[in-house]
């Protein structure tokens, strides 16, 4: 394809719009345009109009009156990782607790000694399947998060696993340092020397080769204490990494709050959030990055999202594909919940999964609408409006994806 493209004959284009995460009810403000077209030139978008354009020197994508949309953002992700763990789910059939299964040696552990015995290679091979999954299904951009070397060399393994993906693969990967996942088995006995590890040893290294861009950590019942998760994030921001936290996912131990009083770019699953972690996330300004097919996946309830966007809180949803608690790569699910589940509006879900996931990896002002000067990432939809792409579940509905200018 050249480098001046013009898709036209858009029936329904729906994007979001601007350069930082939409809150309140501006999340459910969103651009219609009818009868459109989008010219991009050099994979940046540099025209947005309707009616009939000047068509001349340049390659024709043809939207055959479908729905457009911003490439979908799934901003929380474990990508890497070894092993699966179909064997938990006859134990969760069983009435096994997710904590059940981790105490017992399963969980996070398990996935643990796979990936330590995983090559790099296997790794991004795995991944790289999964990534193109992903494409199908219409993600453009993924954050990936490491935590399943649960030691120094594997958890920069993972990271440059991740690094190296992005370099050669279409969709845009964002990396997270999670090397606070949970206390490793060896450490049990003396975590404390497990927070110093992750603080002095693999924050440093990761800083020094500049393989991530956020630090994130798991404060839960059994894994890191809030009073744990904010020395770990304090030290990963004085090491240059925006602090991120899993929070409120089982128990609510104070995970939401910390996110709001540290300035947490996100907060992230939010299950159990209670009120006063909604009202200190929306005092700092943290988005939360809900993830409803975990909920669906482990039998739990869902976030309280709809609280969230009344308080100011900017809401983005992802999928936290992984291994264990969340098997599941495909966005559209996600949309899907969203609107059924959060009983959040099509146009509330749509900025969710564009513009706000973007906003919560730093990516606002490049990717999440279709507006000049962002990078030209759009979905062409087999729907005729947006209605339609949150009505049906179980169809992949993407017809085409391009990606920086490319159909891909």
């Amino acid at each position: 394809m050249s480098q001046n493209v013009l898709v036209l004959n858009i029936g329904m284009l729906a994007t979001p719009l601007g350069k930082a995460a939409r809150r309140g009810e501006e999340q459910g403000q969103i651009e219609i345009l009818k009868d459109a077209y989008v010219r991009i030139r050099n994979g940046e978008i540099v025209e947005v109009g309707t009616g009939v354009p000047d068509f001349r020197c340049a390659d024709i994508v043809d939207a055959n009156r479908a729905l457009v949309t911003p490439g979908l953002v799934d901003a929380h992700t474990h990508l890497i990782f070894g092993g699966w763990r179909q064997n938990e789910l006859g134990l969760k059939l069983h009435g096994a607790s997710y904590l059940d299964i981790q105490n017992a040696g399963g969980g996070i552990q398990s996935t643990t000694n796979a990936t330590r015995t995983a090559t790099e290679e296997e790794l991004a091979d795995k991944a790289e399947k999964a990534l193109n999954e992903m494409l199908r299904f219409g993600t453009t951009t993924c954050e990936a998060k490491s935590g399943y070397g649960l030691a120094t060399e594997h958890e920069l393994k993972e990271l440059r696993v991740i690094r190296d993906l992005n370099e050669r693969h279409p969709i845009d990967l964002v990396a997270t340092f999670m090397g606070a996942h949970l206390v490793p088995a060896e450490y049990k006995q003396d975590r404390e020397a497990y927070v110093r590890l992750v603080c002095e040893e693999m924050m440093p290294l990761v800083k020094e080769q500049g393989i991530a861009k956020f630090c994130d950590v798991f404060c839960e019942a059994d894994t890191f204490t809030a009073e744990e998760s904010r020395r770990i994030l304090e030290a990963g921001f004085k090491c240059g990494l925006r602090p991120k936290i899993h929070a409120d996912e089982i128990e609510a131990i104070g995970g939401s709050q910390l996110a709001g009083e540290i300035g947490a770019i996100s907060a992230e699953h939010l299950i159990v959030c209670p009120p006063e972690g909604i009202a200190s996330m929306a005092k700092g300004g943290v988005i939360a990055c809900l993830l409803p097919a975990t909920s669906f996946n482990l039998g739990a309830t869902f976030a309280p999202a709809r609280d969230m966007v009344n308080a100011g809180v900017p809401v983005a949803m992802a999928t936290d594909f992984n291994p264990g608690s969340c098997p599941c790569l495909n966005m559209q699910f996600v949309i899907n919940l969203g609107c059924l589940k959060y009983r959040l509006t099509p146009e509330e879900v749509l900025t969710a999964v564009t513009l706000n996931g973007a906003a919560a990896i730093d990516l606002a002002d490049k990717v999440g609408t279709i507006e000049v000067g962002k990078k030209a990432d759009l979905v062409i939809w087999d729907a005729p409006d947006l209605d339609y792409i949150c009505y049906r579940v179980g169809s992949n509905l993407v017809k085409t994806v391009i990606k920086a200018g490319e159909i891909v």
